[in-house]
C-alpha cells in the first residue's frame, strides 16, 4: 500500500480532529470515566482492528488509553490507518 504524502495526512486528519501526526504515526489519547470503560473500548478496537487485519499500538494508563497507527509495511501513514481511525472515532460515539 502506498505512503500518504504529507498533504494527504493533513487533509484527512482534518476529518478526524482529536487525531495528531507524531512522525510516521497518527495518535489519539482517549480518557475515559473508569478503568473498566477503558478496558471495555479496548476489546472494541480489538475487534475493529482484526476486522481490518491492520493492528494499532495501545497503551493503557488507568483511565487514559493512547492509540497511536502506522503502517509498518508501507514505513508510514497510508489509507488504513486513516480508515481504522474513523472507526475507532465511530466505536468510542457509539458507545
Amino acid at each position: 500500500m502506498a505512503k500518504l504524502t504529507d498533504d494527504e495526512v493533513r487533509e484527512a486528519l482534518a476529518g478526524l480532529p482529536a487525531w495528531t501526526r507524531e512522525g510516521d504515526e497518527i495518535v489519539r489519547t482517549f480518557e475515559l470515566p473508569t478503568f473498566p470503560a477503558v478496558i471495555a473500548f479496548v476489546g472494541r478496537i480489538a475487534a475493529l482492528a482484526e476486522a481490518a487485519d491492520h493492528h494499532p499500538d495501545l497503551d493503557i494508563r488507568y483511565r487514559r488509553l493512547r492509540v497511536a497507527l502506522t503502517t509498518h509495511d508501507s514505513g508510514g501513514l497510508t489509507t488504513r490507518d486513516i480508515d481504522l481511525a474513523g472507526r475507532i472515532d465511530a466505536a468510542l460515539e457509539a458507545s
